[in-house]
């Protein structure tokens, strides 16, 4: 049986752990961003056209006001509307949900190696810390590749403009001025990657201890007192 010690180490770690997937979990339930612009008949001429996005990662809504003649606000599904646009955009999110899914996978593996080693001691097999610091660490990697890759499809690519189009149908339209927003949903990536970092400090801590511990236990004769080798 492990230690007392080592066990808190391992169970406050699948406490970070999991506290860190509750986060993720909400964050991709609620809203991620919002884009607004500007939005006309004509090329040339804009008044008080408008159309706004908000983009949860499966569903979102598109409010539009004299864009072009008539308003309306309606709820749509993300990645179905981005399979209609096709192109980078769509690439792009079916991207960010598949690293989020993986995040989720990893944090669930962290979880189940951290549980088993409160009541073990595999500390040479991937069972242990190391398979602890792969779990985490990737989900930690994978969640700012996801900070970084939703940024750029939010802001870089024309995916706010080509779900606005679609929405206006054969009608023409043109859009400028987009500024963009981002929601409590991207942001709580972070504190859920400092999570995922916090759960390998704590097993690193106690791993770091005990290797301390054992060094001392394994120092050289010549290093025992005097009194002590003349026996």
């Amino acid at each position: 049986m492990p230690s007392t010690k080592k066990a808190l180490h391992f169970l406050s770690s699948a406490l970070a752990t999991t506290v860190s997937v509750a986060i993720l979990g909400y964050g991709m339930s609620t809203e991620w961003a919002v884009s607004k612009m500007l939005c006309s008949g004509s090329e040339n001429v804009f008044t008080n056209g408008s159309a706004n996005i908000s983009y949860e990662l499966f569903y979102g809504a598109i409010a539009r006001g004299s864009c072009p003649v008539f308003g309306g606000e309606k709820t749509i599904q993300v990645f179905e509307k981005l399979a209609e646009t096709g192109g980078a955009p769509q690439i792009l999110h079916g991207i960010v949900i598949t690293l989020l899914a993986l995040c989720l996978l990893c944090s669930a593996g962290s979880i189940l190696i951290t549980l088993y080693n409160s009541v073990s001691n595999p500390y040479q097999t991937y069972m242990g810390p190391i398979g602890l610091y792969t779990c985490s660490s990737g989900s930690a990697c994978i969640s700012f590749l996801v900070l970084i890759l939703y940024v750029v499809n939010v802001q870089l690519t024309e995916m706010s403009e080509d779900l606005v189009k679609n929405d206006v149908g054969i009608v023409s339209v043109y859009l400028k001025d987009k500024t963009s927003e981002f929601q409590v949903g991207y942001f709580l990536l972070i504190p859920y990657m400092v999570l995922s970092l916090l759960a390998i400090l704590l097993v690193y801590l106690f791993e770091h201890a005990a290797y301390t511990h054992r060094q001392e236990q394994q120092r050289p004769t010549e290093d025992a007192p005097k009194e002590i080798m003349m026996y």
